[in-house]
């Protein structure tokens, strides 16, 4: 009979998880606090632990903690329940081996479903143990979180699809594996790689961020890879390359897929032979970088179309991550503009502005095609504007008359007539990628793929401005 420890200072719920457990044939301990569940834990170790977050004296990351340095993370699952379903609270429990993360109040099948994994994960541990001994463990304790308190950026959100994201990133941020971040422009891709860097064992080396869809073609492998003086007209002296500034710390290589296929090669082979080489140059210098590469198209479709070197697509993802869209993370909106709205306001010396209900439901209403970076330029200008006074919807509005028109008109165009809709598309695709482009045309038509030529036409035609 499978042993659960419910651990929960909520009597209430204890005694709820435990009657749960027991009628589906489990034997259930129960702690209502960390120190009596370590006590347990050291004593009597159960098959699986579900454990409350926060909690007086010890909490759920000091339990987590425990087991760490008894060697017992992997064999007891810690399940993590929490009514505080906060980024940061996701990543510090994964990165100290928690099992699952779940947000409270929680939903009895999603309970009962992640405890039957983690028993199937316990089953096939003691199958794994039994067959050989581990030859490796690794007793280090993580990287303490407190650097997101002290960073620029902070994780605001809660919605399943941000807090499922950063369990992943919990998960690969102590590795050293290469990871490629996907997402549409402005859901937070740079930000996120700043907390994989800041709680990895490269923490204390460099973050480099590269932005590859803004270096000129024949100036990247200079921009990675440093030069030697007189490597070509114009290099006047030696320049060290990113890679070499980014040196035992992590490099991020934003928009990837804009990389040109002639530099793709020698990108390849310093992720392979961890060796480069700088323009212009003879000597061959070792590599310890980690990448973090990102892109807001996908690159496996690049990859089809030829685009892109299927090689370095599959050494660039080693570990895959997609950010949602702000538009899936709606629960998210409102708390992320009145975050930025208190840290403009608190950087710029402003009276602290707040949301009324009709513009919090506005905001709410609204598509963001620029995601979170347009929510951010958003709130900015309201706290400029409001000066301390309330942000009603009619103050809101007026910025958002300019946004293109929503996803939703799409569902109409299937009854319009062929080249009606087509139209309709066009233009919906293009106000979009103008929008995202802050107006500048040469970014928009790299965005949509076309020549900047055809997007001026296709404006003329369209009655675009």
């Amino acid at each position: 009979m499978p042993t659960l420890l419910v651990i929960d200072d909520d009597q209430s719920l204890r005694e709820t998880l435990s009657d749960l457990f027991i009628g589906e044939g489990h034997e259930v301990l129960q702690a209502a606090n960390g120190e009596e569940a370590i006590a347990i834990l050291h004593t009597s170790p159960p098959d699986v632990a579900l454990c409350d977050w926060r909690m007086s004296p010890l909490g759920g990351l000091d339990v987590l903690k425990s087991l760490q340095r008894e060697g017992h993370e992997r064999s007891v699952p810690v399940i993590v329940l929490t009514a505080y379903g906060d980024a940061e609270s996701t990543v510090q429990a994964m990165q100290a081996g928690a099992y699952d993360f779940l947000v409270k109040p929680v939903d009895v099948d999603a309970v009962l479903s992640t405890v039957t994994r983690a028993l199937e994960h316990v089953a096939l541990q003691h199958s794994l143990e039994r067959l050989q001994r581990e030859r490796f463990r690794d007793g280090r304790l993580p990287v303490p979180l407190d650097a997101l308190a002290r960073g620029k950026e902070q994780l605001v959100g809660r919605s399943p699809a941000w807090i499922e994201a950063f369990k992943r990133v919990g998960q690969v941020a102590q590795t050293d594996l290469t990871v490629l971040l996907e997402g549409e422009t402005g859901t937070g891709k740079e930000v996120v790689a700043k907390v994989i860097h800041r709680n990895s064992q490269r923490s204390e080396g460099p973050f480099i961020a590269v932005n590859c869809a803004a270096i000129p073609e024949d100036l990247v492998e200079s921009e990675l890879f440093g030069h030697e003086r007189g490597a070509f007209t114009g290099a006047a002296t030696q320049r060290i390359g990113s890679f070499e500034q980014a040196e035992g710390g992590t490099l991020f290589l934003d928009e990837i897929g804009e990389m040109p296929l002639s530099v793709q090669p020698k990108l390849l082979r310093i992720l392979q032979e961890k060796t480069y080489q700088r323009v212009g140059g003879a000597r061959t210098f070792q590599s310890n970088v980690r990448v973090i590469a990102a892109t807001n198209r996908s690159l496996s479709r690049e990859v089809e179309q030829g685009r892109f070197r299927s090689d370095l697509f599959y050494r660039l993802n080693a570990y895959h991550l997609e950010l949602p869209s702000l538009r899936e993370r709606r629960v998210d909106i409102v708390p992320l503009g009145e975050y930025f709205l208190d840290r403009f306001s608190s950087r710029n010396g402003l009276p602290l502005s707040i949301l009324d209900a009709g513009a919090k439901a506005a905001l709410e209403a609204y598509h963001y095609p620029g995601n979170v970076r347009e929510l951010e330029q958003l709130m900015n200008k309201l706290a400029v504007e409001a000066a301390g006074r309330p942000i009603t919807e009619s103050s809101l509005r007026t910025h958002l008359q300019a946004a293109p028109h929503s996803d939703g008109d799409i569902r109409d165009w299937e009854s319009l007539p062929f080249h009606e809709a087509i139209a309709r598309c066009e233009r919906y695709l293009i106000e979009r990628a103008l929008h995202q482009s802050g107006g500048n045309k040469s970014d928009a038509a790299r965005r949509l793929g076309i020549q900047r030529r055809l997007l001026y036409e296709k404006m003329q035609q369209l009655s675009l401005s």
